[in-house]
């Protein structure tokens, strides 16, 4: 008691102080319930219970206070036991856009007045051919689905909407008992016709007009009303409070389409003029989900969030009950975030294409509020008055799933929001540039999802063969539908190992759903022909003495040559000749081994020492080489190493092995807090030289990536392009990359440069003839990191062998192969 009176007089005094102000609305939750909060409202000018939000639950209620909305928040924890959370009751709107048409009206579209039969076993008997038979109703496969898997819709679609037209001819026979529930006035009946005011129209009930054309109205985007049986709102002087009418009628005529003998929950928490409160929402969903509702249609959307919005949504999930909510129009992706689609753990949000499988300009995008698109422009649905009309935006797309999830729920009634959501993501693919996610809704695919069907299967003809190389071989590839698949199969083929090339044609193939679609594979290869032999060469700039010894080489197999023929014919030749040339070839030989001394005059000098790469980070090595102005005589040359700073160092020595003129040494570097210049020096023959190497810190600095090849497999003498990838940009001074290969067939450049700033540079790799499939791999090294690519190096004709053929027919998400082998002689 002295509590209540304690708080009593803390609110009197804030009374006296504030001024008068509207209630604010207030959502709040409790675990004390409805009494615990009769507490808090008896205290004198504190709130006023408005009623409970989460039907049978009763922790959720609407209140309204007449105090300032932060003086009121700061009471609850205090004031009212079990609080939980509290937030504003906002205001929500369907009319996003202004008038926005972007695609015309079809003029036969709405002119299309005649009866076609809806599918047997509905309730309907009979509507307008031009809604039946619609383009967006052929897209997503809404007749081929019904009919393949045998199913038109179970359990209860709610709206939560405007409402609907109760006495619709198309809609009536599947209306819920009692037509729902119209949130906006507290009483059962969900129909949007008690907005009307019949003091607002000339005549009234609108009569027919079969003169007059169409006229444009808001909603969400935009519709376009048959004016020709039903001039409802005309857009001269209507007024703003029928900018939404018609809309739910028209969303509950989508989701009927696509399952006519799903029962239809009209819940009106939509005004006339497009407005609602978040907590008529709330009580829509919690009611739909307590009286019975499969499946929860939202074509409206929000860019506040809201907790309690999330509540009644994982309530309505953990309840088996699947959500697909409208992603928006307001022709924006991220980071634009809009609810309840971006709930994606309960709700799927749906955006709009055109007829051309194209983003509907209007439709918002991205993968954090699109979990998948439908058609949404030119969608002919119901309206009130017993008549049509065409919409276009994301409320219209939403409904198709919220549909084919009646459809779902035939097939698996006790399915849920992940496995309808599993079964939606196998959908027609888009380009993923679109910002549609899983793409565009397919029942066919999505129906087929639950049961492995409708799918296809795929065989080639013959199985084998055998050609000679430079032959062509030709197959039949074959894709047949299963449970009347009807989509495009694209195909594609592949040879292992490499060396034949292949092709399809025709690249794709579009099933019927019955008969067998086939194409022509090729298999090319190339005739195999001696290799060219290869001259010797010597590079330019070769040292004398490399002739020298190559003549040496010469004279002495001739020598060698006389001596054998004189051995095998003593009686013709000379004694004297054979002696002579002994002698001859033992001295060439022992003059090019070095027994003789080098030629040229004097001594070799040293006359470069080198090092690569010239930067390294700290702890990384850089390599070095020792060039001498010729070759080392025969006892080798010991060349003397020095560095000029710890942060580097080096051998003491290094020997250049007799005959050579390089040698390689290793610089092992120290860790550095600072970019360090280092000076290696060498020294032989009275002569020294020097060359700087960098040593940078390791923080911060980038490491190898990746080294890639394109393309992976060539010709022997066909060139391939490298690219080494870093993890950030390269320092000042760039980066230097050291390239290896492992095998002759291919050679690469010592290093490449990646540029200060860039993150990549790109190397070639030449590669030389070969007799047989060669694999080669490049390295490259670059800070302490080696990465690796591989690539085969293949010889001028198809080698012989045997070949498999691998043929991929690709469908979606779908994938089938088959195989045929090929023996080539």
């Amino acid at each position: 008691m002295k509590r209540r009176m304690w708080l009593a007089g803390i609110l009197l005094a804030l009374l006296w102080a504030a001024p008068a102000r509207a209630d604010t609305g207030v959502i709040i939750r409790t675990t004390g319930g409805l009494p615990a909060l009769q507490i808090l409202c008896a205290l004198p000018a504190t709130c006023t219970i408005v009623g409970g939000l989460d039907g049978t639950l009763g922790q959720v209620f609407l209140v309204t206070t007449p105090l300032p909305l932060q003086t009121f928040l700061g009471l609850l924890p205090t004031g009212l036991t079990g609080f939980v959370a509290a937030e504003v009751n906002q205001l929500l709107n369907l009319i996003g856009l202004s008038n926005l048409v972007p695609t015309p009206l079809s003029p036969t579209l709405m002119q299309d007045r005649s009866s076609t039969p809806y599918p047997p076993g509905s309730t309907t008997q009979s509507a307008w051919n031009s809604y039946v038979n619609q383009p967006a109703a052929s897209i997503v496969g809404v007749q081929n689905a019904q009919k393949t898997f045998n199913v038109l819709g179970t359990g209860i679609v709610a709206d939560i909407d405007t409402g609907v037209d109760p006495t619709h001819p198309v809609l009536k026979p599947v209306l819920v008992p009692g037509d729902g529930y119209d949130f906006t006035r507290n009483q059962p009946g969900g129909s949007e016709m008690t907005d009307l005011n019949a003091s607002d129209f000339q005549t009234f009930p609108p009569q027919s007009c079969p003169t007059c054309q169409p006229a444009t109205v808001n909603q969400s985007t935009a519709a376009v009303l048959d004016q020709s049986t039903a001039a409802v709102l005309d857009g001269n002087g209507t007024p703003k409070q029928y900018a939404a009418f018609g809309h739910g009628t028209m969303v509950m005529g989508i989701i009927h389409l696509v399952a006519p003998t799903a029962m239809l929950m009209p819940l009106k928490a939509f005004h006339s003029d497009g407005t609602a409160s978040l907590s008529d929402i709330l009580r829509a969903i919690y009611y739909g989900v307590q009286n019975g509702a499969n499946v929860i249609n939202m074509s409206f959307d929000t860019k506040t969030s809201s907790a309690e919005l999330q509540k009644a949504l994982d309530y309505a999930n953990q309840q088996g009950v699947i959500c697909a909510a409208s992603s928006g129009n307001d022709g924006q992706g991220s980071p634009l975030l809009v609810y309840p689609a971006a709930l994606q753990s309960d709700v799927m949000g749906v955006a709009s294409t055109t007829d051309q499988d194209t983003r509907s300009s209007f439709s918002n995008y991205g993968n954090a509020i699109v979990w998948v698109a439908a058609p949404g422009e030119s969608i002919v649905s119901t309206y009130p008055f017993n008549t049509y009309a065409a919409g276009w935006g994301t409320s219209f797309s939403a409904p198709f799933v919220s549909g084919g999830a009646a459809l779902l729920h035939n097939l698996l009634a006790a399915i849920n929001q992940l496995t309808a959501e599993t079964a939606v993501a196998n959908a027609f693919p888009l380009d993923p540039s679109l910002g549609l996610n899983h793409g565009r809704l397919d029942l066919m695919m999505t129906l087929g999802s639950l049961g492995g069907t409708p799918d296809y299967n795929v065989s080639a003809s013959p199985s084998i063969m055998t050609i000679t190389a430079g032959q062509q071989a030709s197959f039949t590839v074959s894709a047949a539908p299963a449970h009347a698949y009807d989509q495009t199969v694209t195909w594609s083929c592949m040879v292992a190992p490499p060396g034949p090339n292949c092709s399809v044609s025709p690249q794709s193939v579009t099933l019927d759903g019955t008969n067998t679609a086939s194409a022509t594979v090729t298999l090319m290869t190339v005739a195999r022909g001696l290799a060219t032999p290869t001259p010797m060469a010597f590079p330019r700039g070769a040292p004398l003495s490399h002739l020298w010894a190559a003549l040496t080489v010469f004279f002495a197999g001739l020598a060698v040559f006389l001596i054998l023929c004189r051995l095998r014919n003593p009686a013709r030749g000379r004694p004297g000749l054979a002696a002579a040339a002994g002698v001859l070839a033992v001295s060439l030989i022992s003059y090019s081994c070095g027994g003789y001394g080098t030629p040229g005059s004097g001594s070799p000098t040293l006359s470069s020492v080198t090092l690569n790469p010239t930067s390294v980070t700290g702890g990384s090595p850089s390599n070095g080489t020792v060039t001498l102005s010729g070759p080392a005589p025969n006892y080798g040359a010991s060349v003397n190493l020095s560095s000029n700073s710890p942060a580097a160092t080096v051998p003491a020595s290094m020997t250049v092995a007799a005959g050579a003129s390089t040698a390689t040494f290793t610089v092992s570097t120290s860790t550095v807090s600072a970019s360090t210049p280092v000076t290696i020096t060498a020294s032989y023959g009275g002569a020294t030289t020097t060359s700087s190497l960098t040593v940078v810190p390791a923080q911060g600095a980038p490491t190898l990536s990746s080294v890639a090849l394109n393309p992976t497999s060539v010709t022997g003498g066909a060139q391939s392009a490298g690219t080494v990838t870093l993890s950030g940009p390269a320092p000042s001074g760039g980066a230097q990359v050291l390239l290896s290969s492992n095998n002759g067939a291919a050679s690469v450049l010592a290093n490449v440069t990646v540029g200060a700033g860039a993150s990549s540079a790109n190397f070639t790799v030449s590669t030389s003839a070969v007799t047989a499939s060669t694999p080669v791999t490049i390295s490259a090294s670059y800070a302490g990191v080696t990465k690796t690519a591989t690539l085969t190096v293949a010889p001028p004709g198809t080698a012989a062998g045997t070949y498999t053929l691998t043929i991929t027919g690709t469908s979606g998400n779908l994938s089938h192969a088959t195989t045929v082998q090929i023996i080539v002689n």
